[in-house]
């Protein structure tokens, strides 16, 4: 792993402005164990984890959208 340097307080701030601006945050929940598979998954997949869930949530949807 890359080792990251601390963020300065203006690049907090400039995080903090963009996620206010272009990013939903939602929070779920899934069975105890399942948060590492998913995790590894991802990781296998080359993929960060918010990337391959994302991604799966958009082929589900897509797929249910087929459906109709």
């Amino acid at each position: 792993r890359r080792k990251l340097m601390p963020a300065s307080e203006a690049m907090k701030r400039a995080i903090k402005k963009y996620e206010k601006e272009k990013v939903d945050r939602l929070i779920f929940r899934v069975p105890k164990g399942q948060g590492e598979i998913i995790m590894q998954h991802a990781r296998e997949q080359g993929e960060s984890t918010n990337a391959f869930v994302v991604r799966a949530v958009k082929e589900a949807m897509e797929r249910d959208r087929q459906k109709r």
